[in-house]
C-alpha cells in the first residue's frame, strides 16, 4: 500500500558510516511507500561499489534508490549537482504520491540540501595548483594557523577538502568556516539520527574494513584506475580507494593498508558524529548491539511528530 499524503514531505535518515543506516532505511522504505535517495558523496559515481557499501542490486530492485551510480569515475560531481539532481528526484518522487527518504552521511551534502549552497568564491585554478603543490601536510597546517575550525571539522587526510578551504580563506581573506553560518535561507527540518556505543562504533567499522577487503576492494579500485578513478580530484580522496591506490603503487603492504583503512573509517565516523551534533537538528536513536532493522523502523515511526514532518505511524 503506497504512503499516505501526509507521508510526502521527506523523512531524513542520518547518521555515522557503519551503524546501519542501509538496513533500517530499507524497512523504513516499505514502512513509509519511500523511494531512498542517497546523500553520499561517493556512492553516485559508477563501479565504487565495494568501498562505498553501495546498496546491492537485490535491495535497489526492492526500493528504488536515486543519487546512486549517477557518473563515470572520471566525470566531475560537485555538492551543486548533487543539490540539482536530489531536489528533482525528491519532486519527482513526491509527484509519484511517495515520501522521498534521505538517507546518508555526507554532512555537507546534507546542509546543501536542506538550507542552500553558500555564496563562495569560484576555483582559481593558479592558486588552486600553487596549493595542490605545497602537499597536503604544509596545507593542514596553515588551514589549521587560519582556520582552525575548518581543519578540525575536514581532519588532516582529506586533501581536496583541505586546498578548497585554504583557497577561500586566500581568496575572501575570511575563514571558510564562516559562509557555513550564512547558509539557513530556509530552517533545517528535523533529521533521525541512527547511533551506537562507540566501542561497538568501532567494531563495526573495522568489522566492515575486513569485509571490504575481503570482497574484493583491492581489485575494484585496480579496475576503477584504467577507468580513470586516478585522475578525478574528488573520486580519487575517498576513503578507502586513495589508501588502496597508495598500496597499488607499493608505497604500503596490504596489511598495513587495511589496518590505515581502519583508523581512517573510524575517525572519519567520529568526525561525521561530532559535525550532526553541532550543525543539524537531530533527534538520535541509540541502537544496541542485538536490535534488528525492524525494530528501531518501527519506534522511528513512533517518534513525535516534530519540525514540520508529519509521519504516519501505520503506513504500509
Amino acid at each position: 500500500m503506497s504512503a499516505p499524503s501526509s507521508c510526502r514531505a521527506p523523512f531524513y535518515l542520518i547518521g555515522p558510516t557503519a551503524v546501519g543506516k542501509s538496513a533500517v532505511a530499507l524497512t523504513l522504505a516499505r514502512r513509509l511507500g519511500a523511494e531512498i535517495v542517497s546523500a553520499d558523496s561517493m556512492q553516485v559515481y559508477c563501479g565504487m561499489d565495494i568501498g562505498t557499501a553501495k546498496p546491492s542490486p537485490a535491495e535497489r530492485s526492492a526500493v528504488p534508490h536515486h543519487l546512486v551510480d549517477v557518473v563515470e569515475v572520471s566525470e566531475r560531481f560537485d555538492v551543486a549537482r548533487y543539490v540539482e539532481l536530489a531536489r528533482a528526484a525528491i519532486a519527482e518522487i513526491q509527484r509519484r504520491g511517495k515520501t522521498p527518504l534521505i538517507v546518508g552521511g555526507a554532512g555537507l551534502y546534507l546542509r546543501a540540501l536542506t538550507e542552500g549552497l553558500s555564496e563562495l568564491p569560484d576555483s582559481d585554478p593558479a592558486l588552486r595548483a600553487e596549493l595542490e603543490a605545497l602537499g597536503r601536510e604544509r596545507v593542514f597546517e596553515e588551514l589549521r594557523r587560519v582556520d582552525p575550525e575548518a581543519a578540525e571539522r575536514i581532519g588532516p587526510h582529506n586533501f581536496r577538502r583541505l586546498v578548497r578551504a585554504l583557497e577561500i580563506c586566500r581568496l575572501t581573506g575570511r575563514r571558510a568556516s564562516g559562509p557555513r553560518r550564512a547558509w539557513g535561507r530556509e530552517r533545517s527540518p528535523l533529521m533521525h539520527g541512527l547511533e551506537r556505543d562507540r566501542a561497538e562504533l568501532y567494531a563495526r567499522c573495522d568489522a566492515r574494513v575486513e569485509a571490504m577487503f575481503r570482497a574484493g576492494l583491492v581489485d575494484e579500485v585496480r579496475s576503477l584506475l584504467s577507468r580513470g578513478l586516478g585522475d578525478n580530484t574528488t573520486a580519487r580522496q575517498a576513503l578507502g580507494y586513495k589508501e588502496v591506490m597508495a598500496h597499488l603503487r607499493g608505497e604500503a603492504s596490504l596489511a598495513d593498508t587495511v589496518a590505515l583503512v581502519k583508523s581512517r573509517t573510524r575517525q572519519f565516523a567520529k568526525r561525521q558524529l561530532t559535525w550532526f551534533r553541532h550543525q543539524a537538528r537531530v533527534e538520535w536513536v541509540r541502537l544496541g548491539p542485538d536490535e534488528s532493522a525492524e525494530t528501531i523502523a518501527e519506534q522511528l515511526l513512533h517518534s513525535p511528530v516534530r519540525g514540520g514532518m508529519s509521519i504516519d505511524r501505520h503506513a504500509t
